[in-house]
């Protein structure tokens, strides 16, 4: 059965900074991070575009610190595609425990519910049998942490700006729209639309849009009033929290911070950048091994015939059976003397390391701050 879209328009003053971040996926660690970056006061407004929970160790962890900083701060908090598994299990949404279950048997100790179980020291259900029972038991022992995620909306609108985590297909009517839709909705930039007032959307990491560069940094389309945000934290090796400032929702301007944990390195020699180089992603990332050393495999990319080196600890065997690669690039980065970078990975064959979100090799000397 769809649901309606829950919509919020907070009165956001002219010249008040808001600071939009999606996906955090319970990695707690760079959402403090980030703040601390971009110096977040209680004078900004910081909207979470949904998925602050799932996936990552620290779900619970991330949670009751956004309801402490709610405290001093203004926050608003929509509800991803990922928050909603929680929401619809608290809802007990028809059908919900046999769709669940296997969810948190894949996720275990990742999954926020499980999490609030162990908290409370209620055995793990065994089945989906046992889940009308944990239901009950959180509703009861949490209210505060599932009250939060009751009440989580779906779209944000203020000024100039729509905030929302997947994305939607129109900009009016907006209460009339099916919610899941817009938490979930995969390849939003590559659906050809475009909007007067700016959605700022995550749901879909922005490496995925490039099949030739790895990049983790937020896509800004101006001619089409799209902001896509989704760094890939938790998900990927090279992932990162990406925040939106906005000095002034009635106005244009944006620009970006992100963190991303990795060790950074100065760059002592220039580098060239590459021509016709690929971006493998999850979505078509089936491979072949051809040969390996120490820490690197030689890989040949079956869709596209490509050859190319991927560190050895990217490459395994899948449910299916078949040999994958994570997200893997061929792609040299410009770099000159000076640069900064961030380190993915030191191999014997290079540095596969991040310079102003985008992923790529470099060959040349490094000193390391």
């Amino acid at each position: 059965m769809p649901c309606p879209a829950q919509v919020i328009r907070p009165q956001i003053e002219p010249g008040r900074r808001v600071v939009a971040v999606s996906d955090v996926h319970g990695n707690l660690p760079f959402l403090k991070g980030l703040l601390d970056k971009v110096k977040l006061t209680p004078d900004d407004v910081l909207v979470i575009v949904g998925d602050l929970l799932e996936k990552g160790r620290d779900s619970l962890a991330a949670l009751r610190y956004v309801l402490e900083l709610q405290k001093t701060h203004t926050v608003y908090t929509l509800c991803g595609n990922c928050d909603d598994i929680a929401r619809a299990f608290l809802e007990n949404r028809p059908g919900i425990d046999q769709r669940v279950w296997p969810i948190l048997s894949c996720w275990r100790e990742r999954a926020l519910l499980l999490q609030l179980a162990g908290q409370a020291g209620l055995p793990a259900p065994r089945g989906p049998e046992d889940l009308p029972t944990l239901r009950a038991a959180l509703l009861r022992r949490f209210p505060q942490e599932t009250g939060f995620l009751l009440a989580l909306p779906t779209i944000l609108e203020a000024g100039n700006f729509l905030f929302v985590h997947g994305g939607i297909p129109r900009e009016d009517r907006l209460e009339e729209l099916d919610a899941y839709p817009c938490m979930k909705n995969d390849d939003f930039m590559g659906q050809g639309l475009s909007f007067r007032k700016w959605v700022v959307v995550g749901h879909w990491p922005v490496t995925l849009y490039d099949p030739c560069v790895q990049r983790s940094a937020p896509l800004i389309h101006r001619g089409r009033h799209i902001a896509s945000i989704d760094g890939g934290c938790v998900l990927k090796t090279d992932g990162q929290l990406n925040a939106l400032l906005i000095p002034d929702v009635y106005g244009e301007d944006m620009s970006a911070q992100w963190y991303d944990g990795l060790p950074v390195l100065t760059a002592l020699d220039g580098q060239e950048e590459s021509a016709g180089s690929i971006n493998i992603r999850w979505s078509d990332s089936t491979v072949d091994v051809l040969g390996e050393e120490e820490d690197c495999v030689l890989i040949r990319h079956l869709s596209s015939g490509r050859r190319l080196w991927a560190p050895k600890d990217f490459v395994s065997v899948w449910q299916d059976g078949r040999t994958h690669t994570e997200d893997a690039t061929d792609y040299c980065l410009p770099v000159a003397p000076g640069d900064r970078l961030s380190l993915v990975r030191r191999t014997r064959r290079g540095l596969l390391v991040k310079k102003a979100g985008i992923t790529g090799w470099y060959y040349g000397r490094v000193k390391y701050e």
